[in-house]
């Protein structure tokens, strides 16, 4: 699984999470009860030890639990939640991986996707500064095993800019998002995912 792989969970849940703290800490409440469904492009850069890779591609988020990214650039890879199962398609490989989603997820930052109190019960959060114009909000995790040693949620105005997570290998992804819609008209077969004939596929 690449390493960009990885890290899309995480971007699934900062999209999700950064929106909650757009307005502050009184934001969250309303965010968990109104928001319902989130869309856009974004460009993802991971620095690890020994490379960075940017990839790039569009999301699109229907609470509670169901998601769907699209890597576009520099290759095609579908990660997509359908509320039960993850699945993971590599066009390249042409291997598909499944895995059971509450498992998969855990208590990572994804977890926000499939229970609306995941963030409260997971994360501190507090103000963290402001870098070129964009103000920040960091999340740190509660348990010392969920694999992040933190997130940092960044806007510029009212405008989700950007997301910064480092993991507890020291690597660290970042996330710039555009063309955000908070209010997307999703059909329900987005987030079903059927493997193509001649592809492996395998459980995890």
């Amino acid at each position: 699984m690449r390493i960009l792989s990885r890290a899309v969970l995480s971007g699934v849940m900062v999209i999700s999470c950064a929106l909650v703290n757009a307005g502050g800490l009184d934001t969250l409440q309303k965010f968990n009860s109104d928001t319902d469904g989130i869309s856009g492009q974004f460009t993802q850069t991971v620095h690890s030890k020994k490379r960075t890779q940017t990839t790039s591609g569009t999301f699109a988020i229907q609470r509670p639990g169901l998601f769907r990214w699209e890597y576009t650039q520099p290759y095609k890879q579908t990660i997509v939640g359908d509320g039960k199962t993850v699945w993971l398609y590599d066009q390249d490989l042409a291997q598909v991986t499944k895995q059971e989603q509450n498992q998969t997820i855990g208590d990572s930052p994804a977890a926000i996707l499939s229970n609306k109190s995941a963030l409260n019960a997971n994360y501190s959060l507090s103000d963290d500064g402001n870098s070129d114009g964009v103000d920040y909000v960091r999340a740190i995790p509660k348990r010392s095993n969920t694999g992040y040693q933190n997130i940092r949620i960044g806007f510029r105005g009212d405008n989700l800019a950007n997301m910064q997570l480092k993991d507890s290998f020291g690597n660290q992804t970042t996330i710039t998002f555009s063309k955000i819609n908070t209010h997307p008209q999703f059909n329900r077969s987005q987030f079903k995912f059927t493997p193509p004939k001649g592809v492996d596929v395998l459980s995890q």
